[in-house]
């Protein structure tokens, strides 16, 4: 027989979530953040999403239907937001040639080279922004400024990012914090409003599309550790405060590590994870040679998590404390 009957032992729990509610509620969640970077980045902004996410949709039909024979699942919204969230990371000033590299990666290599989605061990739109930022460093690095319109997107004046000030130790240079939660600094897309970002993370948690635990450790992480830091020496190490609001550590702790496929199942798992994920972000910010190093961090971890899934499984449904 073709279609078997699997019965598994009880209890047997029906949540009522299904792919297309929680990724569209992903994509609900990052509103905010994208009216923002529209706000702040202008037509650069819609030009790269609109390319990066039509390409995604697009790759992945045509290797579905032509390449891997089987019926294109774009209607469930992992397309749309895998080109989302890497629009996400790269600057509202990249050509859009470039994008549909990115996306092309993220969808043929990341994602569909391992079967589609649900098999994929590694982020699709990290996957893409990291061979963007080896492949083309100087087009990934140059970051528009913000309210910086010209007469063409490509044309937008540039400036430095709040990392760079950091890596350089111009702390003086620094946007101010309101700016910094507003989203009025230079960066890619997502490196916006931490308002807007928090918004999205209280409307995940509110409708239970993620748990706390990933976000939460890995925020927890970059605060004690660079607040150690910071208290060793102040002059050399910025602020915790200052970390957690620049670069992409909240889209990545937020939208990106929590992502169901490449990260831990148990809530323990999750916390490991994120703890992972916070010492490598802080290790390469403080001591590597980029200013940035959530997408690394993220992309090192998932590849841990089969890993942690083995050694940190949850306590099975009835089962007994052995006797000492």
């Amino acid at each position: 027989m073709e279609n078997k009957l699997l019965v598994s032992p009880s209890p047997h729990v029906h949540g009522g979530d299904s792919v297309s509610k929680n990724m569209y509620g992903v994509i609900i969640a990052l509103i905010p953040a994208y009216l923002t970077a529209l706000y702040f980045f202008g037509v650069g902004a819609f030009v790269v999403s609109v390319t990066s996410v039509l390409s995604c949709v697009l790759f992945e039909y045509l290797i579905q239907r032509f390449l891997l024979k089987t019926t294109p699942t774009i209607g469930d919204g992992s397309a749309v937001l895998t080109g989302l969230l890497l629009s996400f990371n790269l600057p509202s000033n990249l050509p859009v040639w470039i994008v549909v590299i990115g996306a092309l990666v993220a969808i043929g290599i990341g994602k569909m080279s391992f079967g589609g989605l649900g098999n994929n061990p590694f982020n699709p739109a990290l996957v893409g922004r990291v061979f963007l930022l080896i492949s083309f460093p100087v087009q990934m690095t140059t970051w528009p400024r913000p309210l910086a319109f010209n007469t063409h997107y490509l044309d937008a004046e540039t400036g430095a990012t709040p990392l760079s000030f950091l890596k350089g130790g111009a702390f003086e240079q620094l946007p101010a914090q309101m700016d910094l939660l507003l989203g009025n600094i230079g960066g890619s897309l997502g490196e916006v409003s931490a308002i807007a970002l928090l918004i999205g993370l209280v409307y995940l948690l509110a409708r239970k599309i993620i748990t706390w635990h990933i976000p939460v450790s890995i925020l927890a992480t970059v605060f004690v550790f660079t607040a150690i830091l910071h208290a060793a020496n102040p002059e050399v190490y910025a602020s915790p405060l200052v970390h957690l609001l620049t670069g992409g550590l909240l889209l990545g702790a937020i939208f990106m590590a929590t992502d169901y496929v490449t990260s831990p199942m148990s809530h323990l798992g999750m916390i490991v994870y994120g703890i992972g994920i916070g010492i490598i972000t802080v290790v390469i910010r403080v001591f590597g040679a980029y200013p940035e190093g959530v997408s690394f961090a993220i992309l090192i971890m998932n590849a841990f998590t089969p890993l942690i899934n083995t050694y940190i499984k949850p306590k099975r449904f009835g089962e007994k404390k052995k006797a000492n």
